[in-house]
């Protein structure tokens, strides 16, 4: 069983939270008994979720050889250049390595639902929507790597892991995936 679950911001990518202070869990979703996450997304992030009860399909899904490249929607804050686009394009030096290259364009501000909370808004600050393609995994990787180019991250949207789209659904809403 292959599920894709759109996960909202503020949502551990996991069905227990052992902490003092316990926050919102894949527990309060309605999911399919027996799945589990294939990766994770951050607390601080949102989007695509893959969940799945195979654990081959899984390893498949988030091991870097298998090359599956995973799409986000980043809003950041600055107007980027070109020359800060082609940095991300080369590949970022963060402080556990190079990053592989990444794909990215700029983009319009996508059709997305509205976050809760708000992303902070300033005036004086310009933002950007950037579509933002890597093909491997390290923790916070994408917010990492744009702020090593000066770009900090302010919401960041996974919309693709792969074949594999959000298309559609709501935060807190899932669908079963042929897992073929």
């Amino acid at each position: 069983m292959l599920i894709a679950f759109n996960k909202p911001y503020g949502v551990l990518c996991q069905f227990t939270d052992r902490s003092a202070s316990p926050r919102p869990t894949l527990a309060g979703f309605g999911l399919p008994a027996g799945v589990y996450p294939a990766g994770r997304l951050d607390f601080d992030s949102e989007g695509l979720l893959l969940l799945t009860d195979d654990g081959g399909l899984a390893h498949r899904l988030t091991d870097p050889r298998h090359k599956q490249p995973k799409t986000y929607w980043v809003q950041v804050e600055g107007d980027p250049s070109e020359t800060q686009l082609q940095q991300l394009r080369d590949g970022v030096q963060l402080a556990d390595g190079p990053t592989r290259p990444a794909r990215v364009r700029q983009i319009a501000p996508p059709p997305l639902w509205p976050r809760d909370p708000p992303v902070r808004f300033r005036k004086t600050v310009p933002d950007a929507w950037l579509e933002l393609q890597i093909r491997e995994g390290r923790n916070r990787q994408v917010r990492r790597m744009t702020a090593a180019v000066g770009l900090p991250t302010l919401r960041l949207v996974r919309v693709a892991i792969g074949p594999h789209r959000l298309q559609g659904l709501m935060p807190g809403e899932w669908r079963a995936l042929a897992s073929a």
